[in-house]
């Protein structure tokens, strides 16, 4: 039986993740008030960020900015695309 968590995103119970997409306080509480379906909305827009941003994950300075776009995301204002995007 999958296992449900009531959606910080998508304002609804939804299925739940796996296991925590990130280590740490952040991963828990992801792991925790997060669906698979929101997640999956950020994990497209999280290539966007990355792909715009000329972000280097191997940089702790880019992951510490893309961990903080996820909480904004998840648990703040909202992220959109980023500046100057097109498809």
């Amino acid at each position: 039986m999958a296992r449900m968590v009531q959606c910080v995103k998508l304002g609804r119970e939804a299925e739940g993740m796996d296991f925590p997409p990130y280590p740490g306080d952040l991963g828990k509480r992801l792991f925790e008030g997060v669906s698979k379906e929101a997640w999956q909305g950020w994990v497209r827009l999280q290539t966007m960020i990355i792909n715009e941003n000329r972000l280097n994950l191997a940089d702790a300075q880019h992951r510490k900015y893309l961990m903080e776009q996820a909480e904004k995301y998840f648990f703040g204002d909202g992220v959109g695309a980023p500046e100057g995007f097109r498809p």
